[in-house]
């Protein structure tokens, strides 16, 4: 078979990234009898979705490497940290995932060919919140 023969179809491309964090908080705007209202812990993992309707040289959507900055601010700011004593909102996975699509499209965006499509915080590996960046 000639592989040069092979039609390339019209499309977007997408690519995402995880990474991971130790973090605890307490939900203290719920009744005081529910779980999540007491101090615990999770080992968060974090994934970035991002999207590109063409491909820059030499085939990437972005650079993976162009993320190492969003990696350095998890690290420094939200590991092993008290999210709800650092956070200016009540830290439920959905508000942490708004917020970090916000610093990754304040900090990284500008920089990078790709667009940030959604962010994923996953607290276990059967639960997950997921926020969608409009107009992406």
């Amino acid at each position: 078979m000639d592989l040069g023969s092979v039609p390339l179809p019209p499309g977007g491309f997408t690519i995402g990234k995880k990474f991971v964090f130790e973090a605890g908080h307490r939900l203290p705007g719920l009744p005081s009898d529910h779980k999540c209202a007491r101090q615990h812990g999770h080992s968060y993992e974090v994934e970035v979705v991002l999207t590109a309707p063409a491909l820059e040289g030499p085939g990437f959507v972005t650079d993976f490497g162009v993320l190492a900055p969003f990696k350095e601010f998890l690290d420094t700011e939200l590991d092993h940290r008290n999210l709800h004593e650092i956070l200016p909102f009540e830290p439920t996975s959905e508000r942490l995932a708004q917020f970090l699509a916000g610093w990754f499209i304040q900090n990284l965006q500008p920089t990078m060919p790709g667009r940030l499509a959604t962010v994923f915080v996953r607290e276990t590996k059967s639960s997950w919140a997921r926020f969608d960046v409009e107009g992406r």
